[in-house]
């Protein structure tokens, strides 16, 4: 809004460019390009007016055109707020996807919520991934280029498609940032690129690493509570150790990768890998984490059913044979329900639809 000399307030329809908020493109951070000194410090220019590198997130609106000239019109007589007894719409979940992306395409069009061509066709439907894209799997960066794309096409159709960190995007960006640099591990000296490459880092993946894909991987939470279901990736309870709510535990993730402090990343790296705290520890370990920041049942993913179940298998499915998983798993007295089908193994990419049937 400008104002003129001896004029009021110029009145202005807001266009879509108003409501986007890209802040982070302008942001000076580990994963942007620094300028040269005899270069113009502003952020370089797509031919279609958006700044390099970037891509829509969670937190924008949906792009309709890359235009100013679409006119926002508000009819006060139609944007009556809907009744609080209208129903919510579908809630989805889906379990670790490690770069197979055939699998997830597949799972996805059975439940209804892309198309033959991979585009969203859930309408106002709603999509949580728990996490663990990359690694393993012959096509990680394939399946962030997908979740991102969703993102964007949800938002368009009034739904949303969402994503939390997963202890493999917390390696993939250390691998890329940190690579060979010695860090405290516990146990002696490690390093991120080992391993990277110890839990199935795929060369194709860090070849094809952007800086668009690692500024999205950093800012991705760690948790949150939808429709009483408080969704983790890891069946661990050290979410405790960054806070003692939801917005205290993913602001402080966040920073602690701002602050690049290889030893710091490591470190929530490693807690992030735990697992078991439900099935070893029981319903005591489930509660102490819905008593802190609330829900009815915890769902995760990172650890593979055929895992909490005890059968035997090779996480790399080296035995040829998959393991038998129909569905999710609930267990720790119905408070917990675990969403990684062992895709990795032969198992099943799990997508599903919260809650689940009694």
């Amino acid at each position: 809004m400008t104002q003129g000399a001896g004029q009021g307030p110029e009145v202005r329809t807001p266009t879509v460019r108003d409501f986007r908020v890209p802040a982070y493109v302008h942001e000076a951070g580990p994963y942007g390009h620094s300028a040269d000194p005899g270069e113009a410090s502003g952020p370089a220019e797509d031919p279609e007016g958006y700044p390099e590198g970037y891509t829509p997130t969670q937190r924008d609106l949906p792009v309709i055109n890359r235009g100013d000239t679409l006119q926002v019109v508000i009819d006060p007589e139609t944007t009556a707020a809907e009744p609080s007894s209208a129903r919510p719409s579908p809630l989805f979940v889906v379990g670790d996807v490690h770069g197979y992306l055939d699998e997830l395409l597949a799972a996805l069009r059975e439940k209804g919520l892309v198309d033959a061509a991979g585009n969203w066709s859930a309408g106002t439907a709603r999509l949580w991934f728990l996490g663990d894209f990359t690694d393993r799997g012959p096509d990680g960066i394939g399946v962030i280029d997908l979740v991102m794309r969703l993102s964007a096409e949800a938002a368009a159709a009034g739904g949303y498609c969402k994503a939390l960190m997963g202890n493999h995007e917390l390696l993939l960006l250390g691998a890329k940032r940190f690579g060979d640099t010695p860090v405290n591990s516990g146990a002696g000296t490690a390093t991120f690129q080992a391993a990277w490459l110890l839990n199935g880092g795929q060369k194709t993946d860090m070849d094809r690493l952007q800086d668009h894909h690692l500024q999205w991987m950093a800012r991705l939470d760690a948790m949150e509570e939808v429709d009483g279901h408080l969704l983790v990736h890891s069946d661990t309870t050290a979410y405790r150790d960054y806070g003692d709510s939801i917005e205290a535990v993913n602001d402080t993730v966040r920073e602690t990768i701002t602050r690049n402090d290889p030893d710091e990343v490591w470190d929530l790296f490693r807690k992030f890998t735990r697992r078991f705290s439900f099935r070893d520890e029981g319903a005591d370990a489930v509660r102490s984490l819905l008593e802190t920041y609330g829900g009815s049942r915890i769902v995760h993913g990172h650890s593979p059913i055929p895992y909490l179940l005890g059968e035997v298998g090779s996480e790399d499915g080296e035995d040829g044979t998959g393991p038998s998983v129909d569905g999710p798993y609930t267990y720790a007295d119905g408070l917990a329900v675990a969403m990684d089908g062992g895709v990795t193994m032969a198992g099943k990419l799990l997508v599903q639809e919260l809650p689940l049937p009694t």
